[in-house]
C-alpha cells in the first residue's frame, strides 16, 4: 500500500506505516531515514519513471549503502507501494481534516474543499509526476495496476460518504455511480496534463466548472 504528499511536508504518521514490511522495530533515527529515502525516490519516479528509479541509484541520492536502503524498503515494487499508500494516507488525513474543521459547515462546503484539496495537490509537479507515472505503468503492469485500484476505491468512499444523502432522491446505489465519475473527472484532470502547457486563467476557469459538474452529480436527480 502507499501514500504521499508535498516533498517537504512533514512525514511523522505516513513514514511508519510505509514500513509495514519490516520486522524489526523503526526508531525516530530510522523513520528520519525512511522519509529521506522515500522523498528521493518520489523525486526520481516523478521525474524519470518506473524505468529511471533503481534501488542502487536511489542509494547513491541519498548517501547511503544498498543493503541499508534495502532495510527499509526492501524492494523497488514495496518502495513504490509505500508512495503510493503515503499518498492515499495524506488525502485520507486531509479529508478529515476538513471534515473536523468545517463540522459546522454544510454538505456542499465540505465537498467544495474536498475536490479543492484534491485539485492542490494534483497541481503540484511532484505529486503530479508520481500520479502520471503510476497511471501509466498500470496499463501494463499488475502490480501498479492492483495499486492503482486501491487508490481509486479509497478516493470513491470517500466522496461517496460526503456526498450520500445530500439529495434524497438519490439512492445510495446512484450516490455510489456519481462518486465514481467524480473521482474519474478529477483524475482526468491530472492525466491530461492540463497544467503543465495550460494558461492560469484556463485552469481556472475549468476547475470552476468541475465544482459546478461535481456539485450537478452530488445534488441533482
Amino acid at each position: 500500500m502507499l501514500r504521499f504528499s508535498h516533498f517537504l511536508s512533514p512525514m511523522p504518521t505516513t513514514v511508519p506505516s510505509s514500513l509495514k514490511s519490516k520486522s524489526s522495530v523503526t526508531t525516530e533515527k530510522g523513520i528520519e531515514r525512511a522519509q529521506q529515502i522515500l522523498q528521493a525516490a518520489r523525486l526520481i519516479f516523478a521525474a524519470e519513471g518506473y524505468a529511471g528509479l533503481s534501488m542502487r541509484r536511489l542509494a547513491a541520492e541519498v548517501g547511503m549503502s544498498l543493503s541499508n536502503v534495502q532495510h527499509y524498503y526492501q524492494s523497488k515494487d514495496l518502495l513504490i507501494e509505500a508512495m503510493l499508500l503515503f499518498t492515499m494516507n495524506t488525502f485520507q488525513s486531509k479529508i478529515d481534516n476538513i471534515a473536523k474543521t468545517m463540522n459546522a459547515a454544510s454538505r456542499i462546503a465540505q465537498l467544495n474543499s474536498t475536490i479543492d484539496m484534491f485539485l492542490d495537490e494534483l497541481n503540484d509537479p511532484v505529486t503530479h509526476g508520481v500520479f502520471f507515472e503510476i497511471w501509466a505503468l498500470a496499463g501494463r503492469n499488475d502490480f501498479a495496476s492492483a495499486l492503482m485500484d486501491k487508490m481509486l476505491a479509497r478516493e470513491r468512499k470517500s466522496i461517496f460518504k460526503l456526498i450520500q444523502g445530500m439529495s434524497p432522491d438519490i439512492s445510495d446505489e446512484q450516490a455510489k455511480l456519481r462518486a465514481i465519475l467524480i473521482v474519474a473527472q478529477v483524475e482526468g484532470l491530472m492525466l491530461f496534463r492540463l497544467h503543465k502547457s495550460t494558461a492560469r486563467a484556463e485552469v481556472d476557469a475549468v476547475h470552476a466548472a468541475l465544482r459546478t459538474a461535481v456539485l450537478n452529480l452530488a445534488t441533482q436527480t
